[in-house]
C-alpha cells in the first residue's frame, strides 16, 4: 500500500474543518497535521477522532502574527504535500474594522503562504478557504440583473468597506484571498492553489457533542427559529444562498486527489437561495417542531431565486461532479441533530 500523503490544515478545530477532517480521514490515503490556538482543544478533537494515528497537532496563538506559521512548517515543511487554509476570523464584533478584520486576514493569508514557499519543498497544492463574501457586491444582492460567476470579485473599495463590520468582513474575505493570488505571482510558486468560496454554510457540526447553546454564525440562522416561540416574527433580514458544510468539505478535499484539474480555480459552493422563511418552512416539517414554532407566511420566499443576483457556478459543479445536498435535507440534519442533542427526539 502507497505510503499516506501528510496535509497541513490550519484552523483544525473549526466546523468546516472538522468535516474536512473527517472526509480526509476516511479516505485513508493521508496524514493531517492540524494547527490549533490551544492544547485543551487538540486534546477535544483528538479524543472525537479516537485519538488517530494519521492526526496530529501544532500550536499556532495567533494567525495574525506575520510569523505565526514559521516554527511549524520549518519543523514539518518537508514532509507536508498539501496545505489547506481553513483558519480564519468569521464575527462582527469589532472597534475598529480595519484593524481587527482587514489586517488580520491579509496577514494570516501571507504568513502560511509565505511559509509554504519557504518550507515545503515538496508542496504540491495549497487550498484556502475564502469566501463568496469574495465574490458578490453586497450592495447588488437584490439586483437580479446581476449575474456573478467564477471570474466575479467583490467591488468594493477600502474607504466604503471600513465604515461598518459587515463591509469590513467581506472586504476582508477579498483581500485574504487576493493575497494568496498575487503571493503566487510574486514568489513564483511551484505549487498548485485554487479557492473554495462557500456562501451561508449548514448542516450538522461533525460531533453531537459540539452542540452548544449557540451555534457557529450560519447554523445559528436555524438554531433561533428551533426555539422561537410559534408567536414569534420570521423577519425578512436574511436572504443569501446555502451550502451544506460536508459538500463544502469534499470541494477542500477533491483539488488534492486531481490537483491539475483545479489549479487555478475558484469554486463558489452555492446550493441555492434561501431566506428565514424557506427555513421555517422545512422546520415545520419536522414533527418534533410543529406547533411550536414560528409559521411566518409559507411559502414567502418561493419567488427568491428571481429576485436576487443570479449566481452562475456551473463551472464549479462541472468540475467537482457531484450532487449539493439540498436546502431540505441540510436544514432538517442542523435541527434534527440539535434536537438529538436536547434529548427532544
Amino acid at each position: 500500500m502507497s505510503e499516506k500523503q501528510t496535509v497541513f490544515l490550519s484552523g483544525a478545530t473549526g466546523y468546516i474543518a472538522q468535516h474536512i477532517i473527517k472526509q480526509l480521514l476516511d479516505t485513508k490515503k493521508f496524514k493531517i497535521i492540524g494547527s490549533v490556538r490551544s492544547e485543551d482543544k487538540a486534546q477535544k478533537l483528538a479524543n472525537n477522532f479516537n485519538n488517530s494515528p494519521d492526526l496530529s497537532f501544532v500550536y499556532v496563538k495567533d494567525i495574525a502574527d506575520p510569523k505565526a506559521f514559521d516554527a511549524a512548517f520549518e519543523e514539518h515543511g518537508s514532509k507536508i504535500d498539501f496545505v489547506i487554509h481553513s483558519a480564519s476570523p468569521f464575527h462582527f464584533k469589532v472597534t475598529d474594522p480595519k484593524k481587527d478584520l482587514i489586517v488580520p486576514a491579509e496577514i494570516g493569508s501571507a504568513g502560511i503562504f509565505k511559509a509554504s514557499v519557504k518550507y515545503a519543498p515538496n508542496l504540491k497544492h495549497f487550498v484556502v478557504t475564502s469566501s463568496y463574501a469574495a465574490v458578490f457586491d453586497i450592495l447588488r444582492e437584490e439586483d437580479n440583473s446581476l449575474v456573478l460567476n467564477e471570474e466575479s470579485w467583490n467591488t468594493m473599495e477600502e474607504e466604503q468597506a471600513i465604515t461598518n463590520p459587515v463591509f469590513a468582513y467581506c472586504y476582508s474575505k477579498k483581500v485574504a484571498e487576493q493575497t494568496v493570488w498575487k503571493l503566487a505571482k510574486d514568489l513564483n510558486a511551484k505549487f498548485n492553489i485554487n479557492a473554495v468560496n462557500p456562501v451561508y454554510v449548514f448542516g450538522p457540526q461533525c460531533f453531537d457533542s459540539s452542540v452548544t447553546k449557540e451555534l457557529n454564525t450560519s447554523c445559528e440562522i436555524i438554531n433561533k427559529f428551533i426555539h422561537a416561540s410559534p408567536d414569534s416574527p420570521v423577519d425578512e433580514s436574511i436572504k443569501g444562498s446555502f451550502i451544506d458544510v460536508r459538500d463544502v468539505a469534499k470541494a477542500h478535499i477533491e483539488p488534492l486527489l486531481n490537483s491539475e484539474k483545479f489549479n487555478g480555480k475558484r469554486l463558489i459552493m452555492d446550493a441555492g437561495r434561501f431566506g428565514n422563511q424557506t427555513i421555517v418552512d422545512v422546520l415545520n416539517e419536522i414533527p418534533q417542531l410543529k406547533g411550536k414554532i414560528p409559521v411566518g407566511n409559507p411559502h414567502r420566499d418561493d419567488e427568491l431565486p428571481v429576485k436576487m443576483a443570479k449566481v452562475d457556478n456551473s463551472k464549479t459543479k462541472e468540475l467537482l461532479g457531484f450532487e449539493f445536498i439540498s436546502l431540505e435535507q441540510t436544514v432538517k440534519d442542523t435541527a434534527l441533530q440539535v434536537l438529538k442533542h436536547e434529548g427532544k427526539l
